[in-house]
């Protein structure tokens, strides 16, 4: 395999990652009102993750409840 094979798995990363940025905003998760939490920012880098899957009906979420200490 060659470097080409390479260059063609970076260029479907890099689509698969630009279609998940493009779902990501249109749930507005980009927009400036968005309060910014652990789960706000979870549930943008599980989108972005999802890529073209957001658009077979996958919606990511995150649930960022912190375990509490055993006293």
């Amino acid at each position: 395999m060659g470097g080409r094979g390479g260059g063609l798995v970076s260029l479907l990363v890099v689509v698969w990652l630009v279609i998940g940025a493009f779902a990501a905003f249109q749930r507005g998760y980009f927009s400036d009102d968005q309060e910014v939490s652990c789960k706000t920012f979870g549930d943008t880098a599980l989108t972005v993750l999802a890529g073209p899957l957001n658009y077979v009906s996958v919606n990511p979420k995150v649930d960022c409840e912190v375990p509490q200490p055993v006293q």
